[in-house]
């Protein structure tokens, strides 16, 4: 099998099992997303969910984050882990969206680039949950599975896997799927444990059992 079918195969599939997949980390505006994107480096999206309570609570829109201090902000931001890093990125992020974009996020994959702590992974999770744009967010999950399953080759870099991708995941799935990546990587084919492979939709036709 070509990997252009197996990916075709393995979207299809994966669909069937996690027809609902999204974004995991709640958001109701575009700005938020950005923060909390960056806010779950290296931290779960469940524990970014309960932090950013707080610190909307205090700070409800881009303008009163982009005023904040980026001390006043690592105080809230602590329990995600390297507050004072993700804090000081923040501060400076919201403060361009509120300077140069009217508190709006720019729609472009190459603006969303430029913003502080905003790499390619990030941008194109808001290409892709926002703005509904071809994306393929290459994050864990999505690097290991890609590798175990077959549609990538040894390839660990974000970048490397993110444009081997391309070429043989329809644009229109790509956001989807990395998605459903993350669902099932939690799940079934998980890394903390040996992947539960006995139930996996999958198991016929992964590079590693075959």
């Amino acid at each position: 099998m070509t990997k252009e079918k197996l990916a075709l195969e393995v979207i299809d599939r994966l669909k069937k099992e996690y027809p609902d997949a999204g974004c995991t980390l709640d958001y109701d505006q575009a700005w938020k997303l950005l923060v909390s994107v960056r806010l779950a480096a290296q931290c779960t999206d469940a524990r970014v969910n309960v932090v950013v309570e707080d610190l909307y609570a205090k700070y409800p829109d881009v303008a009163s984050l982009a005023a904040a201090e980026p001390e006043d902000i690592e105080t809230i931001v602590r329990p995600c882990g390297l507050g004072k890093s993700k804090a000081r990125d923040i501060s400076a992020c919201m403060r361009i969206l509120h300077e140069q974009y009217a508190d709006n996020v720019p729609t472009t994959f190459e603006e969303l680039l430029k913003l502080p702590g905003v790499g390619r992974k990030s941008a194109n999770l808001i290409m892709g949950d926002v703005f509904g744009k071809p994306a393929i967010v290459t994050d864990t999950h999505c690097i290991r599975l890609c590798n175990r399953i077959g549609l990538v080759d040894g390839i660990k870099e974000p970048k490397k896997v993110e444009m081997a991708l391309w070429k043989i995941i329809p644009p229109e799935e790509g956001s989807d799927f990395c998605h459903r990546l993350v669902y099932h990587g939690r799940e079934v084919c998980t890394a903390r444990t040996k992947p539960y492979c006995d139930r996996c939709c999958l198991a016929d036709i992964c590079a590693k059992n075959i």
